[in-house]
């Protein structure tokens, strides 16, 4: 009987290191199963079928085809590419687009506008008088919805609306909903809002604790929607100096066809979320209002390629004079370590802002162990003073900008659901990059020789933090 049991154990491990063998892509990931299995017979196999293997692409690919035959282009829509009036198409500009109409899912959108918000004393105004203004629709995603002071400004504004007729859907993500002591969906019951929790904590679902949904998506019928890094939460007011941990943060309001795009993502995660089948729908054709081409990014473990990957590495090897990188979070790979010292030996400028001050402590350390690689290629890195600074954005020379609530770490670009937003628009680029360098004026440089002059100690810590720079 204890011959029979090993045999059986033996098998279920060769057949998993079989399988690891063959699906993992990394190899340093299918070594690592590999080993894991053969070494612990039985245990090894179960945490890899638990933790190893990605059965959320196969579910939600399968979400993705429901929605396939929508048509994004309206008959009178003008081709983006043909279209770019107030945006010069370069050949940076054309190479992009190409990249991304082959990595990406979804066209580039001619007609937008695009309001850049600051903080939370701009964006959750103009994000509560969007969802009063509803008359068919509000569908709502954030990574962290607190039952604070805002959140449940938020929510009694959501029930009002839904109370009139509107649809109203707010997506919770499991994991975010625990920075509330008192959760945000127990203001929902009883009330007309449609509530669903994004992979929920149970027997099986609690293996994916590591793959949040770190989507911020608004959208308020056709007409507007909101995207960026921002949650909702009274942290984000940042005038507020009496509030312990306030946050400085970008958000972005569009207007246009881009809504649509923002729309079919909220719509991919509210049927995972659900587990409902996703019907045809009519959508009302969002109107052309401006002249920004956007295009939305879903990207996250359900996708079939790294997306943001490529198309960040990508877009550091398009740059001709300036690359400009906000992010509260640095932990770039290999690749993107090589894309963006190659552009700054290409004599490419590279500013890196990060903050001074991090909420996560352990990822700052990770960071400080990395920066000498950058700082010896002649990057330029600042940090940035207090208060703690959570905006994120690439710019690329004068043309480009890809925002959105992805980080430049291997949470965001491998084990978290994004979504971003590329664009191409001198205003909304040029504002940017003034916000950028006003940022920049105010934060301190970096040199090789302060990373070099780090003591004994502290370089210890960094070095260790960053071993386990895949998973903070």
């Amino acid at each position: 009987m204890l011959t029979l049991l090993l045999a059986i154990l033996l098998l279920f491990s060769l057949l998993s290191a079989g399988h690891a063998l063959l699906t993992k892509r990394d190899p340093r990931a299918a070594v690592g199963w590999i080993i894991t299995c053969l070494a612990v017979p039985g245990v090894g196999p179960l945490l890899y079928w638990l933790l190893g293997v990605n059965r959320i692409r196969t579910r939600s690919r399968a979400i993705q085809e429901q929605g396939q035959g929508m048509h994004w282009l309206h008959v009178d829509q003008p081709a983006p590419q043909q279209h770019i009036e107030n945006f010069p198409v370069t050949s940076t500009s054309q190479t992009l687009i190409k990249l991304s109409d082959a990595v990406t899912r979804r066209p580039l959108t001619f007609g937008n506008r695009i309001t850049v918000l600051y903080n939370g004393e701009q964006t959750y105004p103009a994000m509560l008088d969007a969802i009063n203004q509803a008359k068919e629709s509000v569908f709502l995603s954030s990574y962290i919805l607190k039952s604070d002071q805002i959140g449940q400004q938020f929510a009694g504004e959501l029930i009002a609306v839904a109370e009139r007729g509107v649809d109203v859907r707010v997506l919770i993500d499991a994991f975010g909903e625990l920075y509330s002591f008192k959760k945000i969906r127990r203001i929902f019951r009883g009330t007309k809002v449609k509530t669903a929790v994004f992979l929920p904590f149970t027997l099986l679902g609690s293996f994916y604790f590591n793959l949040r949904n770190h989507r911020k998506l608004l959208i308020v019928d056709n007409s507007f929607s909101f995207t960026g890094g921002m949650n909702i939460r009274d942290r984000h007011m940042a005038l507020a100096r009496n509030t312990p941990g306030r946050i400085v943060d970008i958000h972005f309001r569009f207007e246009g066809p881009i809504c649509e795009q923002l729309r079919d993502a909220f719509m991919e995660d509210w049927h995972y979320a659900t587990d409902q089948k996703r019907e045809p729908h009519d959508w009302p054709a969002s109107p052309v209002v401006g002249n920004a081409c956007c295009r939305g990014i879903s990207a996250g473990p359900n996708e079939q390629h790294e997306k943001l990957n490529w198309i960040l590495i990508g877009a550091l090897a398009c740059a001709k004079s300036h690359i400009r990188i906000m992010t509260p979070y640095f932990l770039p790979s290999r690749a993107q370590l090589a894309a963006i010292n190659t552009a700054a030996l290409r004599g490419v400028q590279v500013d890196i802002l990060l903050p001074k001050q991090n909420n996560l402590p352990y990822v700052a350390w990770a960071t400080n162990a990395l920066l000498f690689e950058l700082l010896e290629h002649n990057a330029h890195i600042y940090f940035q003073p207090p208060p703690f600074i959570h905006s994120k954005f690439l710019l690329i020379d004068d043309e480009y900008a890809l925002i959105g609530s992805a980080n430049i770490d291997p949470r965001s670009l491998r084990l978290n659901f994004e979504f971003n937003v590329e664009v191409f628009d001198t205003e909304t680029v040029t504002e940017l990059i003034h916000h950028f360098d006003r940022s920049r004026e105010q934060a301190r440089e970096v040199s090789l020789e302060d990373m070099d002059g780090r003591s004994l100690p502290s370089r210890l810590r960094d070095s260790f933090c960053r071993l386990f720079s895949p998973y903070l």
